[in-house]
């Protein structure tokens, strides 16, 4: 089932997630309405605090990234390994805790469901140490590098009750705050269910 997206400006979005456990009341069709909502969005990633819950839970599928780049005429951009990872990555992340971050901060402009027709230039440490339980409660303890890394602490900020619009300079906020406003008030054309705050 297809959920609406929430939008820029409910609070839900600015919710800390709380944990949850294996017996969470219908957790297998929320993941896999989870899934299908990100893929009618055509998102690589999705948290439960974008559907209205307040939960820690996010879906991830990169498979997206290397189809766009198949498409495109450019220099591929991705080594024959990171392709392989990205189209194969579909995971899905329960009461995950990122332990470390490390490395040199890198830019890559991101956008999100919850924040359509915006795109920003955002700083990521490129090496991350997580933990986190899957779709069957079984526990792991990984290390994700790239644009892997990149979605999974894009995620992770959701469930914490952050936006890709904090990590961004107080200048561009200013800037975007117009359209960031109409975003709220459900100005703004776009393919697929989403919930406004101000409607």
């Amino acid at each position: 089932m297809i959920l609406p997206v929430i939008a820029y400006g409910d609070p839900v979005l600015r919710k800390v997630g709380e944990e949850i456990t294996k017996d969470y009341p219908g957790l297998q069709d929320l993941i896999a309405n989870m899934f299908e909502t990100m893929h009618n969005a055509l998102g690589v990633g999705l948290a439960a605090p974008q559907i209205g819950k307040s939960i820690r839970l996010f879906v991830i599928e990169t498979k997206p990234f290397t189809e766009r780049e198949e498409n495109d005429e450019d220099e591929d951009e991705f080594s024959p390994e990171e392709r392989e990872q990205l189209a194969n990555f579909r995971k899905v992340f329960i009461n995950a805790k990122v332990i470390e971050e490390e490395g040199k901060e890198w830019v890559f402009n991101e956008g999100c469901l919850s924040i359509p027709k915006i795109r920003e230039d955002v700083l990521r440490k490129p090496k991350i140490h997580i933990q986190y339980y899957d779709e069957n409660f079984n526990f792991f303890d990984e290390t994700y590098e790239g644009l892997a890394a990149r979605v999974i602490q894009h995620e992770f900020d959701h469930i914490e009750g952050k936006l890709f619009t904090d990590r961004i300079s107080p200048l561009r906020r200013r800037l975007l705050q117009g359209k960031l406003t109409d975003i709220s008030k459900g100005k703004v054309k776009i393919g697929y269910k989403m919930r406004f705050p101000s409607r």
